[in-house]
């Protein structure tokens, strides 16, 4: 078993040679022992990752949202336009990030680098304890309710129908945890067939609507704007809808140690990628239109499920099923992803390193999954909680980090104005960028003040445990050494480890050669 102990790691450039030098030695000696081969990824992995992580159960599971907010077909395919326009802004800022901070993390290292400690505390808690358990709570329950809608008619009791859909969500995320848990082969398994399914449903009602529309059924784009009344707030939602189906745009800075060739493959893909999602998303729409007035799609529980009992007849039960996979998908990606933020944040002491414990023959992150899937079925259990809430409590505080995250490339532009950034995008754009994000965090406090102040409250006591946990470390000694204990008994229980130190040294390493900047482990 490779030791548990974690280093604390540092390395400089040489100004004699063109090396990096280990300043402890300890650290030095593991990364000779145990060298670890990572595999880089290339422009066709990076666009790969892009559209496969983004297309998933969002485009199924938001539509309605998209089109209550909307209130009109031209309003609708609009936010859809604009939303992929907005992601592909963003992620060009986020390229210029992950140049530039060329370590996996996201925007942990980018606060970190920014701002310091406090931030990227904040934003490893929220993550961990909120946003990863919420997100995959969402996308179960999504596919709960792609399951359910066939065995219930349009008059049906809603409170027993969001109950069954609770339970298979429930059902599910137990069974992706343990897949996930036991053995990455399994993981993958699963992915290739839900992302086989996933694509087949697209393909299907794609094609469909394509038919449809050159055989003259285009009513709804005859007059796209009409009753529009659409205030700010609600166009908020709207875009709240929109950018659900393609949250994962940010995965590659998540992975940026993997990439090949980072400073031309960055954005590169994003160009690639987002345009195709984004047509993609906008085609899938249009077919939705060609078979339901903008009003049904407003008022459908799945709207894939009514297009399917118009159209395909007694073949209508594959595209539930086939979608409710590809939820599936999703989140089994989601339940496995995210290991990097862990491990970072562990190292720095921001998270209990049990968190970031893997098993030591498996190599599967098994007390984070089974921490996420517990707190996932929590916030199932309140009878309010379905999809849209969710959904919006997600959306809500992710953009709360994803403009502090512009807010840290604008500091850093003023701060480090030298800094070697291989990418460096127009300052135009991160400005458009921030206003509209900060626009995403403050309009539903229109029509929802309560809701939204209880998720900033989730967000602020991070601030309080900081200072308490990490920094001044106030704890009672009693505490630390039962805590200690906990942790030896799970680590040994559950035969688990702190993964590999050295794949992760080596590629920090030859990104501190490369970019001149120091990192700690």
């Amino acid at each position: 078993m490779t030791s548990n102990k974690v280093l604390s790691v540092s390395y400089r450039k040489s100004e004699s040679s063109n090396s990096c030098e280990f300043t402890t030695s300890s650290c030095k000696e593991l990364y000779e022992k145990d060298k670890i081969h990572i595999k880089k990824v290339g422009l066709l992995g990076c666009v790969s990752l892009i559209v496969g992580t983004m297309i998933g159960s969002g485009i199924f599971a938001s539509t309605k949202d998209v089109f209550i907010h909307s209130q009109n077909t031209g309003t609708a395919l609009l936010v859809w336009s604009g939303t992929g326009i907005f992601v592909a802004l963003i992620s060009l800022c986020y390229v210029e990030l992950g140049t530039m901070i060329p370590l996996s993390g996201g925007e942990y290292s980018y606060y970190l680098e920014a701002f310091g400690e406090l931030p990227a505390f904040v934003f490893s808690y929220t993550s961990t304890f909120f946003l990863k358990p919420a997100g995959l709570a969402a996308i179960l329950l999504a596919s709960g309710n792609y399951m359910a809608e066939p065995f219930y008619a349009s008059g049906c009791n809603l409170e027993e129908r969001n109950l069954v859909a609770k339970i298979i969500a429930a059902f599910f995320l137990g069974l992706i945890v343990f897949a996930n848990c036991a053995s990455v082969r399994w993981s993958t398994y699963i992915q290739v067939l839900f992302t086989a399914a996933k694509l087949l449903a697209i393909v299907v009602i794609v094609v469909t609507g394509l038919v449809r529309l050159s055989q003259g059924y285009n009513n709804e784009f005859k007059n796209p704007f009409k009753e529009s009344n659409v205030s700010l707030s609600k166009l908020g939602y709207a875009f709240y809808g929109g950018l659900w189906a393609y949250d994962g745009w940010n995965n590659l800075n998540l992975v940026t140690e993997e990439l090949r060739n980072p400073n031309h493959d960055l954005p590169l893909a994003i160009l690639i990628g987002i345009p195709l999602v984004a047509v993609c998303y906008v085609l899938i729409n249009i077919s939705y239109l060609t078979v339901l007035t903008s009003a049904e799609i407003a008022t459908s529980n799945a709207v894939a499920v009514t297009l399917a009992d118009r159209i395909y007849g007694h073949f209508a039960f594959l595209i539930p099923l086939f979608i409710a996979f590809s939820s599936f998908g999703s989140a089994n990606g989601s339940a496995f992803s995210g290991g990097r933020l862990l491990l970072v944040a562990a190292r720095k002491n921001h998270l209990p390193k049990v968190i970031a414990m893997v098993h030591c023959e498996q190599q599967t992150p098994i007390p984070a999954l089974v921490l996420t899937c517990v707190l996932a079925w929590i916030s199932m259990i309140p009878e309010s909680t379905n999809f849209t809430t969710l959904m919006t409590y997600f959306n809500f505080v992710s953009w709360i980090f994803y403009s502090l995250a512009i807010v840290a490339l604008l500091w850093l532009r003023y701060k480090k104005p030298d800094a070697k950034r291989p990418f460096k995008v127009f300052i135009g754009i991160p400005i458009i960028v921030l206003f509209f994000s900060v626009y995403l965090v403050v309009s539903p406090y229109h029509d929802d003040p309560l809701e939204s102040t209880y998720c900033l409250i989730v967000v602020l006591t991070g601030i309080p445990i900081y200072f308490g946990f990490v920094k001044y470390q106030i704890v009672p000694q009693f505490v630390i050494k039962l805590f200690d204990k906990f942790t030896r008994m799970v680590q040994i229980l559950g035969n688990l480890e702190m993964p590999n130190i050295p794949d992760i040294i080596q590629d920090q390493k030859e990104n501190a050669l490369n970019e001149g900047i120091s990192v700690q482990i």
